[in-house]
């Protein structure tokens, strides 16, 4: 049964998360005059398959670990001579026969739904599941600890850490985590002074929250939509220092999970309830759109990227250079797959 319900978590979250990213395409080809041919939720052979009045055929495919929208012409984008010959009747529709600050918003459309996706999350969450937090305060040093070495004393409030603020101890713990393997500074209230202090590297800083201050956190309306955007950036933030740390060598690439991964977290949060459940599909949301932007020819990224150069230089980009570029982001892409599915994999069955 638990399986089960791990997998039911695994397709709603995905399901979501995805369904609300290609709408953002969808949305936005139609508002841009192209003609989309599929929005498919799912790869692989249609299960269900109906068509709208615009013709576009909706589907349910059988792999559900993904999605796409097929936008006629898309594929032409890089090829156009291939364009120019078409007849009048079948340029009407083309991707290429829309603007190209259309075409950068239709590929930009999908991650910023998915940003507008945490946002109203976390807004929600922030409005109506008021939440008890541990605030930043420290109850207790350890003893020969780096805290206690830097000077940090019982009482002090931990108000920054690498330039972000802190409001509860949740944000202290994962940005010990994101300090990796430097030093973090850190910003201390003791009474009416502010006291600068710097924590070196180590497996435990040496820190206790006083576990006497909490407090009810419910926002109202405006509150909620300020605390929601702050939380989506804050996220963001978290992830691209994750990315930059796995590309430098300061955090392993062994931490990368694939759908698994997802299924299993998805699976706890469901177990724990609704607003569990929405943070997560917030949290994979967020991290779709951080993903996608990634300046890779295969991602919404790299497409963005190529229309900024393209505008830049004042001509279109292809030939067999585009050719090689997109092959080999798709290789990156497939190698990132079999990585996170073996770190998963090796993390079942304890080989690591």
């Amino acid at each position: 049964m638990h399986v089960i319900w791990t997998i039911v978590a695994l397709l709603i979250v995905l399901g979501v998360v995805v369904f609300i990213h290609e709408l953002g395409h969808f949305l936005a080809a139609r508002w841009a005059g192209v003609r989309v041919n599929t929005f498919s939720i799912g790869f692989g052979p249609a299960i269900v398959k109906w068509h709208d009045k615009r013709g576009t055929q909706w589907q349910l495919a059988c792999i559900p670990l993904g999605g796409y929208v097929s936008i006629y012409g898309q594929e032409d984008m890089f090829d156009r001579k291939k364009y120019a010959g078409l007849s009048r009747e079948k340029k009407r529709g083309h991707y290429l026969s829309a603007k190209p600050w259309k075409q950068f918003i239709i590929i930009a459309a999908g991650v910023t739904m998915n940003f507008i996706l945490a946002w109203f999350i976390y807004s929600a969450t922030f409005m109506f599941h008021p939440k008890q937090v541990q605030l930043p305060v420290v109850g207790q040093v350890i003893r020969d600890s780096v805290a206690f070495y830097a000077g940090v004393k019982p009482g002090d409030i931990i108000t920054e850490i690498d330039g972000t603020k802190i409001t509860n101890w949740g944000e202290i713990i994962i940005a010990k985590e994101l300090a990796s393997s430097r030093e973090a500074d850190v910003l201390v209230s003791r009474g009416e002074t502010i006291v600068h202090v710097k924590l070196t590297p180590a497996e435990r800083w040496g820190l206790v929250a006083d576990g006497s201050k909490t407090e009810l956190r419910k926002k109202g309306f405006f509150g909620a939509i300020y605390s929601g955007a702050r939380e989506t950036y804050y996220q963001s933030k978290t992830l691209l220092t994750v990315l930059k740390q796995i590309v430098t060598g300061e955090r392993s690439s062994k931490q990368l999970g694939s759908f698994i991964t997802i299924a299993q977290v998805s699976g706890n949060a469901m177990a724990a309830g609704f607003f569990a459940l929405l943070s997560i599909i917030a949290l994979l949301s967020v991290n779709l759109a951080i993903i996608n932007l990634l300046p890779l020819p295969v991602l919404d990224g790299g497409y963005l990227l190529i229309l900024i150069i393209e505008a830049i230089i004042g001509r279109k980009l292809g030939g067999k250079g585009m050719e090689i570029a997109i092959m080999c982001g798709w290789v990156f892409i497939i190698g990132l797959f079999l990585l996170t599915m073996w770190n998963d994999l090796a993390r079942v069955f304890g080989l690591m």
